[in-house]
């Protein structure tokens, strides 16, 4: 892990820590946050048997083979704060989420959302123009870049890994974007920054010349919240890095399908297109192999094109909440994310749906 990647972004290469939180020195969020993996794992080891159960035989028991081994190495972190929390190194949700990621690859399930993600991903790129167009029909300006954001907030909803939002989805198969538009917070947000970024955004203010945008989820998520939020970008003139995984995990969209997506995008839209043409709309692999982002494991191809970044936007619980949440970089930043989890909210003094907009400009 080379210091340097870190610069590529990150104010002080030194004092950078992604977790938000660190289960082996707070145990309340311990006493919470490992039962919670406990019932999640449940979900995660049903989702791998069904991805492959009409193809393969072993499916099932290699399934409860994820289960108990990841329950095992669950229960060693759990000891080891018991114990020794002092002399230990960060522990955060991350790294209890990577290890889910670890441990279906070592069960045989490299992707178990694959098949969801696909049909999500198709659903949605049939309404991109209906809501390219909805955007464009907003003449103002500052109410155009409210209803982008509210977009990019709403499309969030849409992640399998918080159960809050998955329950929604499972009893509600007409839930789309504008009914989680209707399902967030409404404002003032638990932290509200849009006023200062809209005045950043206002016509006469210098355009960025490169935003890196870490993505989230795949379908809404991406199609309807990410893309109308980049394109509004690119008619600014801004150069656009969409950076998405590297490796799946849970519904989140990878670098390869992301390609795939954009493709399909040049049907529905002139901008992103003539952008894919001149270079102005790249799709970078993040490197990460969870759904959190850790700056320090950056690839040095990604940290090579976001050395002309001048705005960041992270999006998403996994990689503006559960990290980077206080962390500082070297350009204006934008995080959000809408907290799914009532027990994450209510620490941040909010409530389930809670809506994260944190602008934190350079000056």
């Amino acid at each position: 892990m080379c210091e340097w990647r870190c610069n590529a972004l990150v104010k002080d290469a030194t004092k950078y820590q992604p977790d938000t939180l660190d289960l082996n020195t707070d145990e309340e969020a311990a006493q919470y946050w490992f039962p919670c993996f406990q019932d999640m794992i449940m979900k995660f080891a049903r989702q791998a048997e069904k991805s492959q159960k009409a193809t393969d035989d072993s499916a099932a028991d290699r399934a409860e083979q994820f289960r108990e081994a990841y329950l095992r190495k669950l229960q060693e972190y759990r000891q080891k704060t018991k114990e020794n929390a002092e002399n230990l190194k960060v522990l955060g949700i991350r790294e209890l989420l990577e290890l889910n990621d670890k441990h279906l690859r070592l069960y045989g399930f490299p992707d178990p959302w694959l098949e969801q993600k696909k049909t999500e991903n198709e659903a949605a790129l049939k309404l991109l123009a209906e809501r390219l167009q909805e955007i464009d029909d907003i003449a103002e300006h500052r109410e155009r870049w409210t209803e982008l954001v509210k977009g990019v907030l709403a499309g969030n909803m849409f992640d399998w890994g918080a159960q809050a939002a998955a329950n929604i989805m499972q009893n509600d198969n007409s839930f789309g974007l504008h009914a989680a538009l209707e399902r967030i917070q409404k404002r003032p947000w638990l932290m509200d920054d849009l006023d200062r970024l809209l005045a950043r955004f206002e016509n006469g203010q210098e355009a960025h010349k490169c935003a890196a945008i870490f993505v989230d989820n795949s379908g809404v998520d991406i199609v309807l919240g990410i893309l109308p939020f980049a394109r509004e970008l690119l008619r600014r003139g801004t150069k656009v890095i969409l950076c998405a995984n590297t490796e799946p995990s849970l519904n989140d969209v990878t670098r390869d399908e992301l390609c795939s997506i954009l493709e399909a995008c040049s049907c529905h839209c002139a901008i992103m297109k003539q952008a894919r043409l001149d270079k102005k709309l790249l799709v970078q692999g993040n490197g990460q192999r969870g759904p959190c982002l850790d700056m320090r494991t950056l690839p040095q191809a990604l940290c090579d094109s976001l050395k002309e970044t001048d705005l960041l936007v992270i999006e998403g619980m996994g990689r503006a909440l559960h990290t980077n949440l206080y962390a500082d970089f070297t350009c204006d930043t934008l995080k959000l994310a809408v907290v799914k989890n009532k027990w994450l909210a209510q620490r941040l003094g909010g409530d389930t749906f809670s809506v994260i907009c944190k602008y934190e400009p350079l000056s």
